[in-house]
């Protein structure tokens, strides 16, 4: 089932018109777009549809669903944003989607000319011109950053980054692997939790902790080091009640998760050189954003010794998602793919 937000009266996809799909753990996010006007913000939105990965058996299923939902054959041409990693044969390693994800056969099941895959933070990343709208709370640094590089960032079903690289009118995207970096602790509880979880696996990466997933490791992370029982199975479940005040053991593991999060963030400012902005862009993070603000992130964001006075020249900021991924792999659909 979808969650739509039709823009403007959509009777048949227009020579011009594209699909753009950002493809997530948990939800499939499709826009009808077609290029604007606006230089600044050349995407323009035609209908947006969420639906549930769960619901279907794989990504050609959804959009079949999508076009029919519109009334209309497929485009002849469209962008995909996943997380992971592409093989030759166009089928893309995921470690977070219940079904493959091959864009090659989709394109051909569904007769289309040419379809597109790029990274989904890269994509995000390419809609940074469209952040202002979508900010939620600012957690750091001045309103307007200095000229330069700017970092986007999420937990959600894993951990996505990548960075905007200003280039006249036409900005550079870095993606990366971020979420697959070894997790550096820095504390003493941090070393302790990290030795709980190399019980059962040999690589403890950033997103073992920093994503919905990972807040559930940590949460029995922390049970096991405490001798405490686990009483939640979801991330939703430790977030609410870390957010409500009455489970103390969610509370510090919302507070720990807060902490690796800004420790993360900083060193990923000082490796890239950002300077004009952070946008932490995950699924859930709007949901907790007053607890992020009251937590140790930004302290520990900025305790980076020396350079801590270049990391309170950048702001950092928590946006919501919404069409953001969809918007950024249009943008980077008109820059590079067509």
């Amino acid at each position: 089932m979808s969650a739509s937000s039709p823009m403007e009266a959509v009777a048949f996809p227009r020579p011009e018109t594209f699909v753009a799909a950002d493809v997530g753990g948990t939800h499939v996010r499709l826009a009808l777009v077609c290029e604007s006007n606006d230089a600044g913000k050349p995407i323009t939105v035609l209908d947006y549809r969420k639906y549930r990965c769960a619901e279907y058996p794989g990504l050609a299923d959804i959009m079949t669903t999508f076009f029919a939902e519109l009334g209309c054959a497929p485009v002849r041409r469209g962008v995909i944003a996943s997380a992971g990693y592409a093989l030759e044969d166009g089928s893309v390693i995921t470690t977070n989607l219940p079904w493959v994800l091959a864009p090659e056969q989709i394109r051909r099941q569904l007769g289309m000319q040419a379809l597109h895959l790029v990274n989904d933070f890269e994509a995000v990343a390419y809609a940074a011109n469209y952040m202002s709208g979508n900010q939620v709370m600012q957690l750091s640094g001045p309103v307007q950053g200095a000229a330069g590089p700017a970092l986007v960032l999420g937990p959600g079903t894993g951990l996505g980054a990548a960075l905007w690289i200003p280039n006249g009118g036409h900005p550079v995207v870095l993606p990366t692997e971020a979420g697959h970096a070894a997790l550096a602790p820095a504390s003493d509880l941090e070393m302790a939790l990290l030795q709980e979880l190399r019980r059962t696996r040999t690589h403890v990466g950033t997103e073992t902790l920093l994503s919905g997933p990972g807040l559930l490791n940590l949460y029995t992370a922390l049970a096991a080091l405490r001798g405490d029982t686990v009483v939640h199975a979801s991330p939703a479940d430790i977030t609410a009640a870390a957010m409500a005040g009455n489970d103390g053991l969610a509370h510090d593991a919302l507070q720990a998760f807060c902490g690796f999060m800004g420790s993360v963030v900083g060193d990923l400012m000082l490796l890239y050189g950002v300077r004009s902005g952070v946008y932490l862009a995950g699924g859930f993070l709007p949901q907790i954003a007053t607890f992020i603000a009251d937590s140790d992130f930004v302290a520990r964001l900025l305790d980076k010794g020396a350079l801590r006075p270049a990391l309170e020249q950048v702001p950092v900021s928590i946006v919501e998602h919404g069409q953001l991924g969809v918007i950024g792999a249009a943008s980077w659909f008109l820059q590079r793919g067509r």
